[in-house]
């Protein structure tokens, strides 16, 4: 009465779905430099933790008897194991197996996978190598037949990116529905040289007469400069690295709040050297990311997006330990000014922030939003207005450190003046609706065409208006609420996260996310 034979017969099958796509094409694949599904699965949760769902998915060969022969495993693998301790739900495309195009079971897989990350409000792990979808082209000729496209389950992909992070790491060709998966997070890695994403390939871009190779139409130096992607990694153990990395300041769901750690470094730190940080002369710059590690935690600071939108500095990083969202200006490019794609990082981080219940610290030194044909041509405006209405929805709390410049709709922007928040200035705060040095000549055009010498009265006038520019005019009149020591400012910020922590509730935000 043994169920023994039956067990066998399973433990046949499992083993039939590790071999892949065979000797040959698993060969081919690691010869490309590339780790299979299964390597990567386990480098990137902890040791023994993976417990597989759908083990014996794919499509079976039997012989006239109806006796197994041979089966071709789904190239879809998925389920749950562990990362720092922590439960995930992890899905990773099996490129030797029809180049991970769709294949027997992966549909039903892939809506299961997404359901189960979801339902289990548990973060979720893409491991993208391939198209997925309705699969190849070849499928016409083996169905017998071609249908209206249609992602099924795509709602539940959407849904979970308000509820659970979504991970996914683009580990070789992704094209079509797999391009789209990894667009489709929350934080998103290419491997360099190895991995590509585009909407069709190469060969069906050849068609319309624009011959390129698969870097050329979609590596990573494209995609991490144009915002599809985030982040790019020197290889896949480095992507998995920063995937984990990133997991570790987000609760597992909204349904729960970011976690404190011990970081060892002491709230009251002091960097001496933040007194000399910004130049006097404003036309000079500074490096922003060495103010941002010596305020956060020692060696908390995590950059997200770094390669595009660049005036702004997003990331993650710890304040006594409290997880927290940084968002900073870069003097390095346009000044600081928001660009469109600028605009467009700060609504993403924003609303990242919002989900995952994290408190804000923003580094501000903004001239405004850039001016030019070129931003005109970009729609810049209207990109900075979305990004406008992020922060003005964010509950989140928030503090603002005017470290230089804040001038402007988008020096406006540095927080949402319709609620509380904490905000403070450092001496070297400038401020205004535009720069002296734009709108003095249009301000004052008459009295100045008028005068015997134009440049005398201009520089008269700008000497006149600049002793008016000291912050402490502005802190008499409170319209800035305290103006600092750096070197406080860290104790401030530590502050700060310790007064938000009761302050953030769990659940769904208001508004969802924008992908």
């Amino acid at each position: 009465m043994s169920w023994e034979a039956e067990i066998e017969e399973l433990k046949r099958r499992q083993d039939l779905a590790k071999k892949m796509g065979g000797k040959e094409k698993v060969a081919r694949h690691v010869n490309a430099g590339k780790l299979t599904v299964r390597d990567r699965i386990e480098k990137i949760l902890d040791e023994s933790s993976f417990e597989e769902v759908g083990s014996v998915t794919g499509k079976a060969e039997y012989d006239v008897d109806g006796k197994l022969v041979d089966m071709q495993p789904a190239n879809l693998i998925t389920g749950r194991g562990r990362i720092n301790g922590r439960r995930v739900v992890v899905a990773g495309d099996d490129f030797t197996v029809r180049g991970g195009a769709n294949d027997a079971g992966i549909r039903e897989k892939l809506v299961h996978v997404e359901d189960m990350a979801g339902s289990l409000r548990l973060p979720l792990v893409r491991l993208v190598d391939g198209t997925g979808g309705g699969g190849s082209v070849k499928t016409i000729e083996t169905e017998g037949r071609t249908y209206v496209p249609a992602v099924r389950g795509w709602h539940t992909v959407i849904e979970n990116l308000s509820k659970v992070p979504v991970v996914a790491l683009a580990l070789g060709s992704t094209a079509g529905l797999g391009a789209a998966r990894v667009a489709a997070s929350h934080y998103s890695v290419m491997v360099k040289e190895t991995s590509q994403m585009f909407v069709a390939g190469p060969p069906v871009v050849a068609r319309t007469g624009e011959v390129l190779t698969k870097n050329e139409l979609g590596g990573s130096e494209i995609h991490t400069r144009n915002g599809a992607v985030d982040d790019e990694a020197g290889s896949e153990e480095e992507a998995f690295e920063r995937a984990r990395r990133f997991l570790s300041y987000l609760p597992p769901s909204v349904f729960e709040l970011p976690e404190r750690v011990e970081t060892g470094d002491d709230p009251n730190r002091r960097e001496d050297w933040l007194i000399n940080a910004i130049p006097r002369d404003s036309r000079k710059v500074y490096k922003m990311r060495k103010i941002v590690e010596a305020v956060v935690d020692n060696g908390s600071f995590f950059e997200i997006g770094k390669k595009w939108g660049r005036s702004v500095i997003t990331g993650f990083a710890r304040l006594d330990g409290w997880p927290v969202a940084v968002l900073a200006s870069d003097p390095y490019h346009y000044a600081g000014a928001w660009t469109a794609d600028a605009a467009d990082k700060v609504l993403r981080f924003v609303d990242l922030a919002q989900t995952f219940h994290l408190p804000v610290m923003h580094l501000v030194d903004i001239p405004g939003f850039l001016v030019g044909r070129q931003a005109e041509e970009q729609a810049t405006i209207r990109h900075g207005v979305r990004a406008m209405a992020a922060i003005a929805q964010a509950t989140v709390p928030w503090c603002a450190i005017l470290v230089r410049k804040t001038y402007g709709v988008a020096g406006a922007a540095h927080m949402n003046s319709g609620r509380f928040n904490l905000r403070y200035a450092w001496p070297s705060g400038d401020w205004g609706s535009l720069p002296i040095a734009g709108g003095l000549e249009a301000a004052y055009k008459s009295e100045i065409e008028a005068s015997e010498d134009p440049k005398a009265k201009l520089d008269e006038i700008e000497e006149r208006l600049n002793r008016l520019r000291s912050p402490f005019r502005t802190a008499e009149r409170f319209m800035i609420e305290e103006i600092i020591d750096p070197r406080d400012t860290r104790k401030l910020l530590c502050d700060f996260a310790e007064m938000a922590a009761p302050l953030r509730e769990a659940g769904v935000s208001s508004f969802k996310v924008r992908p």
